[in-house]
């Protein structure tokens, strides 16, 4: 799969207004979010995936562990493996988020 095309969402998420596209490589897995204005906040959980969160659209507020901080395009938010973090939109939204190792959830 050397090659994907990110034009058409293949899932919508469990939180509403959340919709992407989901793909992985061997090794890490990738989401492009496209969000609602109106979306719900993803609550504070964890997961043993590093995920790394960029902004393209819009801006997002971003709680990792407790610090909490708006992203906007051209940031970049780093969740480390096992630490708590949250995410609210403030408005619509653009982001894509690399998870690794692999995660096979979304």
């Amino acid at each position: 799969m050397p090659f994907v095309s990110t034009k058409k969402p293949n899932f919508t998420g469990d939180i509403p207004g959340w919709v992407g596209k989901f793909f992985h490589s061997e090794n890490m897995s990738f989401m492009h979010y496209t969000i609602d204005a109106d979306a719900g906040a993803i609550p504070m959980h964890k997961h043993m995936n590093e995920e790394v969160w960029n902004i393209t659209e819009g801006s997002l507020e971003i709680t990792i562990g407790d610090e909490t901080q708006v992203a906007g395009p051209g940031d970049v938010a780093v969740v480390p493996s096992n630490v708590e973090h949250a995410l609210k939109p403030l408005g619509h939204a653009k982001a894509i988020v690399v998870n690794h190792p692999l995660r096979t959830s979304k």
